[in-house]
């Protein structure tokens, strides 16, 4: 349900990059400097069955890479997923723009994570 992302791309390339400025729930404070990484849970779906609780959670979240310029956020979109794909967890690119509110480079990761229970 509340997948693990922060322990899972907080990698020496990723940290090499934006350091801790990694937020949860969409938002980075406006006083942190870029580049910076937010993630949010897109969708949630438990393990069902009809002879015990879930044992298991399928989150997909999207984590989304600003910087300042296109080579930092596509530098720092790859240094995600390669810390995504050393945990073997299914992403792909879901946005690759110009943030409107903030005038950065925006790649957006969508990332499925499994979780036992």
């Amino acid at each position: 349900m509340f997948p693990k992302v922060y322990r899972t791309i907080r990698t020496p390339a990723v940290i090499s990059i934006v350091g801790d400025r990694v937020s949860g729930h969409g938002k980075a404070p406006q006083t942190d400097p870029r580049p910076y990484i937010t993630w949010q849970i897109v969708t949630g779906d438990p393990y069902s069955n009809l002879s015990s609780a879930p044992g298991g959670d399928f989150t997909t979240v999207q984590i989304d890479c600003y910087h300042k310029d296109e080579a930092g956020a596509q530098a720092l979109a790859l240094a995600v997923r390669a810390a995504l794909d050393a945990e073997l967890i299914v992403n792909r690119v879901a946005i690759d723009t110009i943030d409107s509110d903030t005038q950065l480079y925006r790649v957006g990761l969508e990332a499925d994570f499994i979780d036992q229970r």
